[in-house]
C-alpha cells in the first residue's frame, strides 16, 4: 500500500514538475518578478532616467508669474511627494516662435495671460506628451499660482485667506507611547507588509485547487483512471494526488520567495539607479518594527500563521479532490469550484481590511471559520483584535474540518472517481457521503 502511494505521489509530481511549461512557468516568473523590483533599473538602462531635469520655456504676458510659479512647482513636489526637477527659462518673444522652439524638443511651454474673469489663464504647449504625475504636479502649481495672482489683483490679504480656508489644526496626543508607537506599526505593516506576504499564498491556493481539478478530470477523460483504480485503491489515489499537489504548491511557493530574494539582492548591489530612497525605506520599516511590541510577537505570530496556512492547503485540496471527482471535464469542475474561488476571494479581502473592524464580533467569528480562518486570524492577530487563544480554535476547526472532509470525502471519491455521468450529480455526492462503508 505504502509503495504504491509513494510511487503515484512520485508520478505526479515527475508529471508536474519535469515539464518545459513548469520551467517556461518559473522562468517567466523569475524575470517578471525580478524585474518589477528592478522596474527603475531596467528602464535607466534602455534610455530612461528617473532623474531627468524637465526644462519649462514661460512667456509670461503678466510680468508677474515666474517666481510665482516657480516657488509653487516646489511645494507641488512636495505635495505629490516627487522629486521632478525643473528647469525654468523665460521666453521673450511671441507664441509663434515659442510653438517653433518647442517643436521636436522635450521641453514644456507655458503661456500665462491675465484674463477679466478667470484673473489668470495658461495655455501648456508640448511636442510629445507630458508625464501624467508631472502633469498633475504642474496644474497644481498653476492653481496655487493663478490664486496668489487673483489676490493681488483684488488686493485680498493672502495670509489671511489662507488661514481661513486652511483645514482645522488637530493635534493628537496619544499618553501611551507603546500605544501610539503599536499603532503607527500596526498601519504600516497591514497597508504594506502582510498584503505583499498573503498574495503569493492566495495565488497558490487558486492554483491548488485549478491544478488537482485538471489532473483528475484528465485522467477521467483518457479512461486511464480506470486503469488505476484497478491497481490501486481510490484511498491511495485520492491521498497521492493530495499529498502531491501540496508538495508542488509549497515547492512552487519557497521558488517565488527565492525570485523575490534574488531581485532583492540585485537592487541591493547592482542596481545602476541610485537606491537610497529604497534602502531608507526598508531602514525606516525595520526600525519602526524593532521599537514596537510587534517583534515580540513574531514568535507566534509566524508559526500560528504557517501552520494555519498549510492546514488551508489540506482543506483547499481535499476539497477540490473530491468535487473533481464528481465531474468529467475541465468545463464542469470550473463551474463546481466557483463557490471555493469565492471563498478564497472573500478571505483575502477581510484580511487586507482587517483593520477596518475593530471590535466586531462577526468578523472575529468568521475568523473562526476554515478557508477563511488562514487569512483573517493572522491579519487580526497582528492588528490585536483576537488573541493566540482565538487562532488555536481556529486551528483545531479546520482540523475538525480536515477530519470531516477525510471521512465523507473518500466516500464521495470512491464513486465519482470512476462516475462519467453528471446527471443528478448533487443527489449521487449526499448519497455517498450517507454509506457506511469507504
Amino acid at each position: 500500500m505504502a509503495s504504491k502511494f509513494w510511487y503515484l505521489t512520485g508520478l505526479s509530481l515527475k508529471k508536474k514538475m519535469k515539464t518545459k511549461w513548469f520551467l517556461l512557468a518559473n522562468v517567466i516568473l523569475l524575470v517578471a518578478i525580478v524585474g518589477l523590483i528592478n522596474i527603475d533599473s531596467i528602464i535607466g538602462f534602455f534610455g530612461g532616467d528617473f532623474n531627468d531635469t524637465n526644462e519649462v520655456v514661460i512667456l509670461d504676458y503678466t510680468d508677474q508669474v515666474v517666481s510665482v510659479f516657480e516657488q509653487n512647482l516646489k511645494r507641488s513636489n512636495e505635495l505629490f511627494g516627487t522629486d521632478y526637477q525643473t528647469k525654468i527659462e523665460v521666453f521673450e518673444k511671441s507664441e509663434e516662435d515659442l510653438e517653433t522652439e518647442l517643436r521636436e524638443s522635450s521641453k514644456i511651454g507655458l503661456v500665462f495671460r491675465q484674463d477679466p474673469e478667470s484673473y489668470l489663464t495658461v495655455t501648456i504647449i508640448s511636442d510629445k506628451k507630458i508625464d501624467s504625475l508631472y502633469y498633475q504636479t504642474l496644474v497644481q502649481a498653476l492653481n496655487t499660482t493663478k490664486t496668489q495672482i487673483a489676490m493681488r489683483l483684488t488686493n485680498i490679504d493672502l495670509e489671511e485667506l489662507n488661514k481661513i480656508n486652511s483645514s482645522v489644526a488637530i493635534e493628537r496626543i496619544i499618553l501611551d507611547e507603546k500605544a501610539k508607537n503599536e499603532q503607527e506599526s500596526t498601519a504600516m505593516i497591514m497597508g504594506t507588509v502582510f498584503p505583499t506576504v498573503i498574495l503569493p499564498f492566495f495565488m497558490l491556493v487558486i492554483f491548488l485547487v485549478q491544478m488537482i481539478g485538471s489532473e483528475i478530470n484528465e485522467e477521467k477523460t483518457t479512461r486511464s483512471m480506470e486503469i488505476i483504480i484497478s491497481n490501486v485503491s481510490p484511498k491511495v489515489h485520492f491521498f497521492s494526488k493530495v499529498f502531491a499537489s501540496n508538495v508542488f504548491v509549497i515547492l512552487q511557493g519557497l521558488l517565488l520567495m527565492s525570485y523575490g530574494g534574488i531581485g532583492l539582492f540585485l537592487r541591493t548591489n547592482f542596481s545602476t539607479v541610485p537606491n537610497s530612497s529604497f534602502t531608507d525605506r526598508v531602514h525606516e520599516t525595520w526600525s519602526m518594527l524593532t521599537t514596537t511590541s510587534f517583534m515580540e510577537k513574531l514568535y507566534y505570530v509566524i508559526p500560528l500563521t504557517l501552520l494555519l496556512m498549510l492546514l488551508s492547503f489540506i482543506a483547499y485540496s481535499l476539497v477540490a479532490g473530491i468535487l473533481a471527482s464528481m465531474t468529467v471535464n475541465m468545463e464542469d469542475f470550473q463551474q463546481i469550484q466557483t463557490p471555493i474561488m469565492l471563498v478564497s476571494m472573500i478571505s483575502y479581502y477581510l484580511a487586507i481590511m482587517a483593520g477596518m473592524f475593530e471590535g466586531s464580533i462577526f468578523i472575529r467569528i468568521l475568523s473562526y471559520l476554515p478557508f477563511i480562518s488562514c487569512l483573517l486570524a493572522p491579519a487580526l492577530l497582528v492588528v490585536g483584535q483576537i488573541g493566540i487563544i482565538d487562532v488555536i480554535i481556529s486551528v483545531i476547526l479546520l482540523i475538525g474540518f480536515i477530519f470531516v472532509a477525510i471521512k465523507y470525502g473518500l466516500k464521495i471519491y470512491k464513486i465519482g472517481i470512476l462516475n462519467y455521468s453528471t446527471d443528478k450529480m448533487w443527489s449521487k455526492l449526499f448519497q455517498a457521503a450517507r454509506t457506511k462503508k469507504i
